[in-house]
């Protein structure tokens, strides 16, 4: 019977209906068969379908995974791309600051020394550095006994 908003009215379920209803064991049975009517080869081939059917859903996951990443990860590059070129700009401009505030105290060409000199200074310290990083890195890769693993 249908209700004046377009539902339709709830029937109460009699208990004997409810009594009739198979348990979880019996739909089991009936849905796999009989214990003795299934075999050894199909419950493998079950087996075998169940694992591919897993695997498709593992390779479908993590492509989108790596998608997601890849995406996130190309705006993290611009982002770091953008923020170098402005760190880079920033360096510039103190440097062409330090020579211009330096300019009448110890002329421009002076001025031009100290700061390139300073600058080439602070590029060798970190060359050193870098590269004593590098050797702790290729250290740790190549292992106690010298072998690359």
């Amino acid at each position: 019977m249908n209700l004046p908003g377009g539902g339709e009215e709830l029937v109460p379920i009699d208990r004997d209906e409810e009594a009739s209803l198979p348990s979880d064991d019996e739909a089991q049975d009936s849905a796999l068969g009989e214990p003795d009517d299934r075999s050894l080869r199909e419950d493998v081939e079950a087996l075998i379908e169940d694992g591919k059917t897993y695997l498709e859903a593992e390779l479908v996951f993590q492509k989108t995974r790596a998608a997601y990443v890849a995406d996130r990860a190309k705006g993290a590059v611009i982002f770091g791309a953008v923020a170098a070129v402005l760190a880079f700009l920033a360096l510039i401009g103190l440097t062409v600051g330090l020579i211009i505030a330096l300019t009448p105290l110890i002329t421009a060409w002076g001025a031009s020394a100290v700061v390139v000199a300073l600058l080439a200074i602070a590029a060798i310290l970190c060359v050193r550095t870098a590269g004593k990083r590098w050797s702790k890195v290729m250290a740790a890769i190549e292992g106690p006994d010298g072998e690359r693993r």
